[in-house]
């Protein structure tokens, strides 16, 4: 006889989760499917330490920022790689809407857990909107490590989508518990054209023993 672990059974997804979750994504502002890219002036600012120099972003994996602090060069980087990834222009299909989707009424404050099969995720919905995004992450030679972002406050764009203005995140180890690190982000935003861009990001974290603001302002923008 055959030796071999059983398959895991395919989860059947649920059309009113993915329904809901489809609503949540349209109803998220993001760049136009045109998109280019845009230029601005960067100022950041480490516990009143202030570098400034020029940006480009084209997408997630062309974006160009020079500092002449290396460190704080690729921080800034990070930060821009990741707002291009969660604004960039894409379908539900492309992201979230390629999993098995089921959804539990609990009665959580923030909403309807959505759970991602086969993503090591769950989100929290309510009011068409997404709330909350729960996430394991796990890469070969690294410990693994989870975070909850809470979503806080959004604004209204001229599109009539949320925009997240204010949220959380708190990093743990999936297998104690034990809470890493917490920060905590506020965004502001310009219109430029179609397309809102980040005027400004502010992150309070805890680093080496001590709280941590680094504050992004981004100036004189230009669409390529």
């Amino acid at each position: 006889m055959d030796a071999h672990k059983p398959e895991q059974p395919t989860v059947a997804d649920d059309p009113q989760a993915r329904e809901a979750l489809r609503r949540a994504f349209e109803n998220t502002a993001r760049w136009p499917k045109d998109f280019k890219g845009f230029t601005a002036d960067l100022t950041v600012n480490l516990n009143g330490r202030e570098l400034h120099g020029p940006v480009i972003v084209k997408g997630p994996r062309e974006v160009s920022v020079q500092l002449a602090d290396g460190d704080l060069q690729k921080w800034a980087q990070d930060q821009l790689a990741m707002i291009a990834v969660h604004r960039g222009p894409r379908s539900f299909e492309e992201s979230d809407g390629k999993y098995s989707l089921t959804m539990e009424e609990d009665g959580h404050p923030l909403g309807t857990r959505l759970d991602i099969h086969g993503s090591n995720s769950f989100y929290r919905v309510k009011d068409g909107r997404i709330t909350q995004i729960n996430r394991t992450m796990a890469h070969p030679g690294m410990p693994a490590f989870a975070f909850t972002i809470n979503v806080e406050d959004s604004a209204i764009t001229q599109d009539k989508k949320y925009l997240t203005t204010r949220y959380t995140v708190y990093y743990f180890s999936p297998e104690d518990g034990r809470l890493k690190n917490v920060e905590s982000f506020t965004d502001t935003h310009v219109r430029v054209g179609a397309s809102d861009l980040p005027a400004s990001r502010r992150i309070i974290a805890f680093e080496n023993g001590s709280v941590v603001v680094k504050n992004l302002t981004f100036k004189n923008h230009q669409l390529l």
